[in-house]
């Protein structure tokens, strides 16, 4: 019978990524964890592992060097102090994200809105306005995405968070916003371009879905010009539009808000520096 710290030893040195130690050893923490209820403590104290499914190990350590994403192997991700269900409909949640959460609370509390409505576009697993229904006690939420999985996703953590978000299946680019009345509206379009895919990551290009990552070179701005030329419209006054964006192309995201309308726009940076975030007043 192998002991909790022979596994986890195993498994690291079995591990082939191009990543650095102390980021594999997280992963095998993480999964032995979450796949076999063997925790940390459990591994220090080098504690015998009963009916230990070897197969199932070996299984997985061929799943992790072909550059999967752990999240899909254990079916969850942690987003902004919750965790969330992902697989391969949806984009995996990254701790970046969260600052879109933090600058709609900041602007909440300077505002008076109570209870905003809000829309999310291209929710994807529905981490964001989950998080916002909770965090601001949101009675009118809805998120929508093109794909019907990522619906499907979305709704089975609104089930696990016993939150009422309205996920409707709609395409932004071509379906008009489910209502003509939003205070906040907020959005991680796709908008990565696709000569940049030579620079990114096997674990992302192979396996995160390309419809919510990738726009065409011609084009970057597509979906933020969309979202500013309907927000104009279905937002309220005095409302709000948060987006995630392409840290290249800040600039030209402020512009397109302020040709339509908005008062206020700016660009705000993640803790890496990097301009991470456009939030536009109307």
């Amino acid at each position: 019978m192998p002991n909790s710290k022979e596994v986890f030893s195993w498994t690291v040195d079995q591990i082939t990524l191009d990543e650095h130690p102390e980021e594999i050893r997280s992963i095998i923490y993480l999964m032995l964890e979450k796949k076999f209820n063997i925790t940390k403590s459990n591994i220090i104290a080098a504690r015998d592992i009963p009916d230990f499914n070897q197969g199932e190990l070996h299984s997985i350590v061929k799943r992790i060097n072909k550059g999967e994403p752990i999240q899909y192997i254990i079916g969850t991700q942690e987003f902004y102090g919750r965790s969330f269900n992902v697989d391969p409909s949806v984009l995996i949640p990254r701790p970046e994200t969260e600052l879109l959460i933090s600058t709609v609370i900041d602007h909440l509390n300077m505002s008076r809105i109570d209870s905003p409505k809000i829309l999310d576009i291209g929710t994807g697993s529905g981490c964001i306005p989950i998080t916002l229904q909770l965090v601001l006690d949101a009675k009118d939420v809805t998120g929508i995405d093109i794909s019907e999985k990522a619906i499907a996703t979305a709704r089975s953590n609104n089930q696990l968070h016993n939150t009422q978000v309205n996920f409707q299946l709609a395409d932004v680019l071509n379906d008009p916003f489910p209502d003509n009345h939003y205070d906040i509206i907020v959005s991680n379009p796709p908008y990565v371009t696709e000569r940049e895919k030579s620079g990114m990551k096997i674990n992302v290009l192979n396996f995160e879905p390309h419809n919510a990552l990738f726009v065409p070179d011609n084009d970057p701005l597509l979906f933020y010009k969309v979202i500013a030329e309907k927000s104009k419209i279905c937002l309220n006054y005095g409302g709000i539009v948060v987006v995630e964006i392409n840290q290249l192309y800040a600039n030209d995201i402020e512009l397109i808000f302020m040709t339509n309308s908005f008062r206020f726009v700016q660009t705000i940076k993640d803790l890496s520096g990097k301009d991470r975030i456009v939030k536009a007043i109307l």
